[in-house]
Formats: C-alpha cells, sequence, structure tokens
C-alpha cells in the first residue's frame, strides 16, 4: 500500500464525533469530482475513503449512495460513490451550496479546520512516497477554490503554494517538516511519524554515503601520494642507493616500499622509532627533494651547455 493510501486509511480512523463528521463530509463533499444541485459524486482509489462517504452521507444525510468499481488496466480499483438526489437536496442545504465552490468558513467549527481539510484532502489530495520526495498536494478543478484552500493552509501556519498543471489548480506542500505538520493536524500522526523515520534513514544514509565518497577520496589521494613517493624511491635507489641516505630516511623508505597503501599517519606509526603523521611527511618529502635533486642533475649531464 502507498504511503497516500496509508494516510487516507489513518485519516478516516479519526473522524469521529459530531462535529468532525459535519466538517469532514463538507470537505469531501466540496472538494469531490461532481458537485451540483441534482448529483454529487466522489471517485477515489481508495477503499477507506469511499466507506468513510458512505457512512457520512448515512449518517448526516440520511442517505444510502450508489457506489460502483472500476478496475484499470493497471490494476487499479477507482471507486464511484454518488448521492440520490434528496441527498443531494439535503447537502445543497446544509452546506449552502450554491452553484459556486468556495469555502464557507462559518460553517466549520474553529476546532474543526483540521478535519475540513483531511476531507478535502480524502476526495482530492496525495501526498508523494517519502523515500522519493516531500511532496502533499490538493488537485483541485476550481481556481477560487483553491485560493480559498490556500489561505487557509496559510492562516493554519502550512506554507502552502499554487501553481496551474494540466488545466488544474494545485495547493502543493514542499518540505518534510511542513508536511509532517499538516499530517499532525490532520489526525495523520502515524503517519507524520513514519515519514520522520524515513527522513532519519535518509539523513542516515546520505552521511553514510558522504563518508565513504570522502573516504574513498583519501584512499584515492593517499595511493596517488604513495606511487610518487614509491617512484622517488626507487630512483634514489638506483642512482645512489638507499644506503646513502641518512638514517632517519632508510627506514621510511624503506616501509613505505613495503607498505604503499598505508597513510602517513600508520606509517609513521610503523617506524622503528614512532613519529606523528607530520612527522612522517617530512621525511618522504626530504626523499621527493633528494629525487628531484639527483633527476636535475641527471638532466644536467645527458643535456650539457
Amino acid at each position: 500500500m502507498s504511503f497516500s493510501s496509508e494516510v487516507k486509511k489513518e485519516l478516516c480512523r479519526t473522524v469521529t464525533d459530531s462535529d468532525k463528521k459535519f466538517s469532514c463530509l463538507y470537505g469531501m463533499l466540496l472538494f469531490c469530482k461532481k458537485l451540483c444541485a441534482d448529483e454529487m459524486i466522489l471517485q477515489t482509489e481508495n477503499e477507506a475513503a469511499a466507506e468513510l462517504f458512505c457512512r457520512l452521507a448515512g449518517e448526516i444525510l440520511s442517505a444510502t449512495v450508489e457506489e460502483s468499481v472500476k478496475t484499470k488496466k493497471n490494476g487499479t480499483s477507482v471507486r464511484t460513490v454518488k448521492l440520490p438526489p434528496n441527498a443531494c437536496q439535503k447537502a445543497s442545504s446544509m452546506f449552502r451550496f450554491d452553484g459556486e465552490r468556495r469555502i464557507r468558513f462559518e460553517l466549520i467549527d474553529n476546532n474543526s479546520f483540521y478535519v475540513f481539510v483531511a476531507g478535502a484532502f480524502l476526495s482530492c489530495g496525495s501526498v508523494a512516497e517519502p523515500i522519493k520526495e516531500y511532496h502533499l498536494e490538493f488537485a483541485i478543478p476550481y481556481t477560487e477554490l483553491a485560493e480559498d484552500l490556500q489561505k487557509l493552509l496559510i492562516s493554519m501556519g502550512i506554507g502552502a503554494k499554487y501553481i496551474e498543471r494540466k488545466g488544474l489548480s494545485i495547493v502543493y506542500i514542499k518540505g518534510s517538516e511542513t508536511i509532517e505538520d499538516l499530517l499532525t493536524l490532520m489526525g495523520a500522526t502515524m503517519s507524520s511519524i513514519e515519514l520522520m523515520n524515513v527522513k532519519i534513514y535518509k539523513d542516515v544514509r546520505n552521511k553514510a554515503n558522504r563518508i565513504a565518497n570522502c573516504d574513498s577520496a583519501n584512499i584515492e589521494r593517499t595511493l596517488n601520494a604513495s606511487d610518487k613517493q614509491v617512484r622517488d624511491i626507487e630512483y634514489i635507489a638506483e642512482r645512489i642507493g638507499l644506503e646513502n641516505l641518512p638514517e632517519d630516511l632508510i627506514n621510511i623508505a624503506e616501509m613505505r616500499m613495503e607498505f604503499p597503501e598505508m597513510s602517513l599517519r600508520e606509517l609513521g606509526e610503523a617506524l622503528d622509532k614512532p613519529i606523528g603523521r607530520s612527522g612522517a611527511n617530512h621525511r618522504l618529502k626530504r626523499i621527493s627533494e633528494i629525487a628531484d635533486r639527483l633527476r636535475e642533475e641527471s638532466e644536467g649531464i645527458n643535456n650539457p651547455t
């Protein structure tokens, strides 16, 4: 089951008392697929949302709804729930539907705005899988209704934005924390916690990847530097012999030849008289300078002026 489906399933379990039921049904109807004086239709892929709509219509409107299920080619079931004409008339009177889809804030109890938004989400909302991205949206076919919802969300402290896409007005929310806040306010507390857990997992995974990439880069730099040091030591051995180096350089030169994969710190600690990273680095630089001087001398001999 998708994360969006889980959110809707959880929201449906929170609609309990009469104020919540009224506000939720109002949100579901106002944002449903079709809203006319004689025809009101909710269309959803979520079974729990369809069941809640049927239950609320029965309890509040005393209606027996007509429900049908159609299966798409991809196997997804789409549920269409239709109110009978008498229930449409009752709903129009109760929720003051007058042909213009706008939120009538005076109909909603102050404590039930969140449930009203939950009802809107059940009708036209979706939320992306948090492992992929943080995105929640309401796809609304009416511009003014979308603007009303955006204003309501902003008044609730939710930073909602608005765009037009494929003939729909999209009110959307980005950012994990903002989505967590809205889910919690609507009543989907467990889904909010799940999103937090996914975020923690992603943060830990990203940190581990950064550390791995950093370690990989450090290893590559170490090996590249070690390769240059080994070439310098081999050149010195060929030209003058390692035994002609100062005693403190002979030991580290032999260790580097034997352990080219060691870091400077490890190399210094492995010496007969251990030294630190900076000490090992200083000695290897001296070896490099000796090798470079020998090369310059060789070039001078081979190319006399």
